[in-house]
């Protein structure tokens, strides 16, 4: 599925994060930004351990913060790592959005013209897809709204069927045919 709000293209598409060639992959951290299960793990083995000792040294961060580090040996330039929970591996609605929007701006920091995230939060951090997927979309549509930004392509690689289903029920509805 594909919408288009201003410049930017927003895609929902099933795949492997670690594949997909665009300027930047988000991460789906914790607080630590230690790279073990889950999103960081499958990063952490196809890019290599470089991208979690780089980022180790611009830890910890604030849950709802974002760091940026090369991408090893992945197609993407660089890796995003968004804070969406803490050590404890909790999250909520509200730290989800947190980490959402400091990705979205970190990007536009760094001149970003796409990148790629998953569903933060609902691995891992056992979150519910629906509510993550309407905490990330929402944020990215005020993100793209608000003001100019350097992101002409936002692609959300969602792995599992179901999460998939939702992510573009959620899209839909939030970006209604006008």
């Amino acid at each position: 599925m594909r919408v288009k709000v201003g410049q930017t293209e927003i895609s929902i598409v099933q795949g492997d994060l670690t594949e997909v060639e665009v300027d930047a992959i988000v991460n789906a951290a914790n607080s630590t930004l230690s790279m073990g299960a889950g999103v960081a793990g499958a990063i952490k083995k196809k890019g290599g351990v470089i991208i979690e000792e780089e980022a180790m040294r611009l830890g910890p961060i604030e849950v709802g913060e974002a760091v940026i580090t090369t991408a090893g040996n992945l197609d993407a330039t660089y890796v995003l790592h968004a804070a969406a929970m803490g050590e404890d591996r909790k999250t909520d609605k509200q730290k989800i959005a947190q980490a959402t929007r400091s990705t979205f701006r970190l990007a536009d920091d760094h001149k970003l013209t796409s990148i790629a995230l998953p569903a933060l939060g609902t691995g891992v951090g056992g979150f519910p897809m629906a509510e993550a997927a309407e905490a990330m979309l929402s944020t990215l549509l005020r993100h793209l709204t608000a003001g100019p930004t350097t992101l002409q392509k936002v692609i959300f690689v969602i792995y599992q069927d179901d999460a998939y289903r939702v992510f573009k029920e959620t899209l839909a509805r939030l970006t209604p045919a006008k």
